[in-house]
């Protein structure tokens, strides 16, 4: 048997309210985030989230994705991370270490493949999984309680005893971001990363300074086509 199941991260702000999801159907799902952190931090972590759910069974897994970002991580450029000390090929630390060498380990022995579909494409699994991440970090910006959903709900009990999302701040992610807000340093978030694998992928970090005004204007046409920043200015290429 394959467990299907779909994983997405949300970000308000990007740094901001943060959180993610993994989702098999309505009775089977988990969520959770922070208070402050990226995009990319979510996405990897319903990944691996969805990983120490399923590590129990005996299964293969085939996890929806709409992280390039992510993928590519897990499936191409962590062995050369590994081999290189955990630094990427300009000597540079790799970003998010803490998750992916938790990845790393998560993944090992595990029956495996990833799918990348299009986020906000009205696909009804990552429809699912965005919505719940999406709704912790509006939980987390609201200051209301957080959706954590029900587990892992089919073939036994995971191995651990406590719901994967029950504590919703589990490492320290990114420095809380200033009082008042300066010009951003904008970057194609599931692209590069800060230009993570950049070099393996043979792709090319963007990089865009904005006003308090134009971010303001940026994130506000993203909202209103219901989507990230990072896909509203991908569109428009």
């Amino acid at each position: 048997m394959t467990i299907i199941a779909s994983a997405d991260g949300s970000a308000l702000g990007n740094p901001g309210p943060a959180g993610w999801a993994w989702y098999v159907d309505d009775d089977c799902w988990a969520a959770g985030g922070w208070p402050h952190a990226t995009n990319n931090q979510g996405e990897l972590t319903a990944v691996l989230e969805l990983f120490r759910a399923t590590a129990h069974l005996d299964e293969d897994l085939h996890v929806l994705c709409d992280s390039q970002y992510v993928i590519n991580s897990i499936t191409k450029w962590m062995p050369g991370w590994k081999k290189k000390g955990w630094r990427k090929a300009d000597g540079k630390p790799v970003m998010n270490l803490e998750i992916l060498q938790e990845l790393d380990a998560a993944l090992a022995g595990r029956r495996y493949r990833f799918e990348w579909v299009k986020g906000h494409a009205n696909h009804p699994m990552n429809e699912a999984a965005d919505a719940r991440a999406r709704a912790v970090s509006e939980a987390f910006q609201n200051r209301s309680p957080i959706p954590t959903g029900p587990g892992w709900t089919r073939g036994g009990a995971p191995a651990a005893a406590a719901p994967v999302a029950a504590a919703p701040v589990t490492r320290a992610p990114a420095a809380s971001a200033p009082a008042t807000m300066q010009p951003d340093l904008f970057d194609f978030d599931d692209l590069t990363d800060e230009a993570e694998g950049a070099e393996e992928a043979g792709w090319q970090q963007i990089s865009l300074t904005l006003s308090v005004d134009e971010h303001a204007r940026l994130l506000g046409r993203a909202r209103d086509h219901g989507v990230s920043p990072e896909e509203f200015l991908r569109s428009l290429i």
